[in-house]
Order: C-alpha cells, then sequence, then structure tokens
C-alpha cells in the first residue's frame, strides 16, 4: 500500500504520532490528508503545515466518525487510508471504576470498530483500501500498572485481526501499530499517566525511546510491504515469540520485572495511594 496520490485520514493527527504520521504521508506525496483531532487549535496547525485538511472529530462518538468519513469522500472523492490512532494511557487495576473502562474502551476499541463501518463500505465500493489502527505493544504483551490499557489495547489488536481475516478478500488491508515507547504528550494528556515508571526501566522504554518521526517511517515501510504487525520496536516480535513459545515462562518473566518496579504485592491502588 502506497500513500502516494492518497486520500488519508488521521484522528489524534493534532500532535505525536498522528502528526507525524500527517507530516510523513504528506511528504510521501498524498493525494489529500485530513487531520482530525478534538484539538480544533492543534489539528488546524497541523494541517496548515502540510497543506491539508482539519477537522474536529470525538473518535468515541460514532456519529462524529461517520460524518468525518463521509465528509472526506464527498470532498476528496475517496478515502484510501484510515488512520484510527487516538488513545491515553492510565494506571489503575480492579479497584477502579468500572466507567473508566468503558471510557477507555470507547477511545482505543469502538473508535476503531466505527471508523471500519463507516469507511470499509467506501473502500470495498472503490476497489479497495487500507485501515491503520494504533494499538501499542501492550495490545500484543501486557502494560504492568494498567489494566484497562492491557484489555483495550488487546482488544484493538483482536478487532483488527478480524476485519482483516473478515474483508481481506474484499480489498480491505489493516496493519496494526504496536510500539513501545514513543516521544509523544501521551502522558500529559492522560490522567494518572505520570504515576508509570519514568527510570528508564519500564516495559514501555526497556528498548528505547524513539521519536514520532522514526515511528513514522516505520509505519510507511510496513505498508508498502503490506504487514498486519507494525512493529517500530523490533525486539516486540520477539517478545511476542516467547509468549506463544511458553506462556508460563513468559507470566513468570513478567512477574519478576514488576516486582524490580514497584514493591512486591503492591497493586495500582496502592501505587496511587503512594
Amino acid at each position: 500500500m502506497k500513500v502516494e496520490n492518497k486520500v488519508v485520514v488521521v484522528t489524534g493527527g493534532a500532535s505525536g504520532i498522528g502528526a507525524a504520521l500527517a507530516q510523513r504521508f504528506s511528504s510521501e506525496g498524498a493525494k489529500a490528508v485530513v487531520v482530525a483531532d478534538l484539538d480544533e487549535e492543534g489539528a488546524n496547525r497541523v494541517a496548515s503545515s502540510i497543506n491539508g485538511y482539519s477537522a474536529v472529530c470525538d473518535v468515541a462518538n460514532e456519529e462524529e466518525i461517520k460524518n468525518l468519513v463521509t465528509n472526506t469522500v464527498d470532498e476528496h472523492g475517496a478515502i484510501d487510508l484510515f488512520v484510527s490512532n487516538a488513545g491515553y494511557v492510565t494506571v489503575g487495576g480492579l479497584e477502579d471504576d468500572d466507567s473508566e473502562m468503558q471510557k477507555m474502551f470507547d477511545v482505543h476499541v469502538m473508535s476503531h470498530l466505527y471508523a471500519a463501518r463507516h469507511a470499509i463500505p467506501h473502500m470495498v465500493n472503490q476497489g479497495g483500501g487500507w485501515l491503520l489502527n494504533t494499538s501499542s505493544a501492550a495490545g500484543l504483551l501486557t502494560q504492568i500498572g494498567s489494566l484497562h490499557y492491557s484489555v483495550t489495547k488487546h482488544a484493538a489488536v483482536a478487532l483488527a485481526e478480524w476485519i482483516q481475516i473478515t474483508y481481506g478478500d474484499k480489498g480491505i488491508g489493516v496493519s496494526v501499530l504496536c510500539p513501545q515507547a514513543v516521544e509523544t504528550n501521551i502522558v500529559a494528556n492522560s490522567p494518572t499517566a505520570h504515576l508509570l515508571p519514568t527510570d528508564g526501566e519500564s516495559v514501555a522504554s526497556m528498548d528505547g525511546v524513539l521519536s514520532a518521526e522514526e515511528l513514522a517511517a516505520v509505519v510507511i515501510e510496513s505498508l508498502e510491504d503490506e504487514r498486519f504487525h507494525v512493529l517500530p520496536h523490533a525486539d516486540v516480535k520477539e517478545y511476542v515469540r516467547r509468549k506463544g513459545d511458553d506462556i508460563d515462562r513468559w507470566l513468570a518473566g513478567m512477574r519478576r520485572f514488576q516486582n524490580r518496579l514497584y514493591p512486591a504485592g503492591s497493586t495500582p491502588a496502592d501505587w496511587l495511594l503512594g
């Protein structure tokens, strides 16, 4: 899947990974790049910098996703690549209110479902298209300290797998972006995320912190190769293999790693309380 001359939509495009992807798609010769975000000012700024188009969109609201897709097709004649990218992280576990899980599920999973539901019919009619859904390495492994992030990111991967199996023979491609640590403002935009380890020994940062621009380069390469897993941190592929080979050994290893980060036996609730 080459981006050149394609119509691309990027949600969560006002900053971080989304902004870097929008900029890279533009430099690759996309016909039109629509930068969508709740942050209208940020979306306008990124769109202006690439001669693109901006849209205000709450990805957890199906009607807004539907309008984003419809308006893109009406204004640009097609929708070739939909990048469903918005997300955030929290610290918490079993003690958290269920509403927190639902809120994150809406952003990390339902947003991808809404994008697929409304973009795929247009893509099939035009002869094909591609979905790029941002998950996380946590969606293939786990996120120590964040039940909600782990569960919803796993669900995002499962949804992408289902879409690829169900619509792959109808000309629809799917890729799922699963990075570890990337230099973005996700912590600043995420409640309680400041409580995650920042000493360089966290699960996310153990294999290095990439710039958003470095990640975007891997995305372009992966799309061109039509890979399902987009893994900016190459070591994640090996971790997934080890997990699949011996899940009990992998779980024991993760418990040991958790105990290096936090006192043995503590829970996310304890961390929140300090």
